[in-house]
């Protein structure tokens, strides 16, 4: 088993856990927390699976994927916290 191979299942073990907090969890922080980290799991994902298909278009894919994400969590955060500064 490859290092990447490894990473893998780590990345998707998190996912499932991450999964189980936005399901379980009991206010929106955490749900907004566990989407965030699911979101930024998938990232990677495709990271990983680039890299090892020796890709270099994945690049470009988990940057606009990172930026997108980055401004996802700072509306999440706005909504959770009710449009307050």
């Amino acid at each position: 088993m490859q290092p990447i191979d490894i990473g893998i299942v780590a990345i998707i073990i998190g996912m499932a856990v991450a999964a189980y907090r936005i399901l379980i969890g009991p206010s929106s922080a955490d749900r907004g927390a566990g989407a965030d980290v699911a979101f930024y799991g998938f990232v990677s994902l495709v990271a990983l699976l680039g890299f090892r298909l020796r890709t270099d278009l994945v690049v470009d894919i988990v940057l606009v994927c990172a930026l997108v994400g980055f401004l996802t969590a700072l509306s999440v955060a706005r909504l959770i916290s009710g449009g307050k500064r």
